[in-house]
């Protein structure tokens, strides 16, 4: 790995959380074959769907998803409040809201990229093994993820310019600029290469704020994908939350020309949002004491 890949001190032992309320061995079975099919139904239409008509049918399967996972979404656009079902792309965004521009989320869980899609028509950043991966691989190339080698700064001004002619092209494009996920707690920096995909292609940057609770409670990482974690045994935390929810909030734009002005902007804003403290920037050294004479 390379040395410069963004790291997080979050793991399952110190950070996740154990439920407060336990869905019952019934319903986590339930949720388990739904979240199956819904994924065996999804592996065709990847396959099939293209064009304008992806940007329908990916929102509505990752919904799709969600719900049989027992994920209730909750979104927010500044102070609108959308409660119960997950409200279509038109219903979230006003009209003019709705060109193409660079979406940026912090990033806890594997189900974020569903919450993006679900929230808004998009084509998401993943890393390049992703493709890779039986069935979620075949998922993900049919929805239009953008591939992106994050341990390759060879590879990276090429996967920046190919997400800067997707943005011209007048599609949106969301990412995870931490590089990796943290269990809402605290949050990561925002690296800014993403960002320069936007400022070459004169796009203005949406942030969004991601996280959890349970419904009645108060926040909760046992979503959160972190350290060691594997798949299976976050998948099966998940359904093992009686009733769990995302919230999202859609922040107002920000627009710079620098791209590291830009993801501090970003930066701050879902920090604010969410209440987490990201990790300082990097500072210049103090000054040497002078010698004493």
């Amino acid at each position: 790995m390379s040395p410069w890949f963004p790291t997080s001190p979050c793991t399952t032992t110190r950070c996740v959380d154990v439920p407060m309320r336990a869905a019952g061995v019934l319903r986590k079975v339930l949720r388990g074959l739904a979240a199956v099919l819904v994924v065996l139904v999804g592996v065709p239409l990847a396959r099939l769907v293209r064009g304008t008509a992806r940007r329908r049918v990916t929102p509505a399967w990752s919904r799709a998803l969600l719900r049989a996972l027992g994920v209730k979404v909750e979104v927010r656009q500044g102070f609108a409040f959308f409660a119960g079902a997950v409200p279509s792309p038109e219903e979230a965004q006003p009209e003019e809201a709705q060109a193409a521009r660079l979406v940026v989320a912090n990033h806890i869980s594997w189900l974020d990229p569903l919450v993006v899609a679900a929230a808004l028509p998009c084509r998401l950043v993943a890393k390049s093994e992703v493709s890779t991966w039986p069935v979620v691989g075949g998922l993900a190339t049919g929805s239009g993820a953008l591939p992106i080698a994050r341990d390759s700064l060879l590879e990276l001004p090429g996967a920046v310019a190919r997400i800067a002619d997707t943005l011209r092209s007048g599609e949106t494009v969301a990412a995870f600029p931490e590089g990796t996920t943290w269990c809402g707690r605290g949050s990561g920096t925002f690296r800014p290469a993403v960002f320069q995909a936007a400022v070459d292609a004169g796009v203005s940057v949406t942030p969004l704020a991601i996280a959890y609770r349970e419904a009645g409670g108060p926040r909760t990482t046992a979503p959160a994908y972190v350290g060691d974690d594997t798949l299976a045994a976050s998948l099966l935390r998940v359904i093992a939350v009686r009733k769990l929810v995302v919230e999202v909030t859609i922040l107002p734009p920000v627009s710079a020309t620098d791209r590291r002005e830009l993801a501090g902007l970003a930066e701050a804003a879902v920090a604010s949002a969410t209440g987490r403290l990201p990790m300082p920037r990097h500072t210049p050294a103090p000054a040497p004491a002078p010698a004493l004479t």
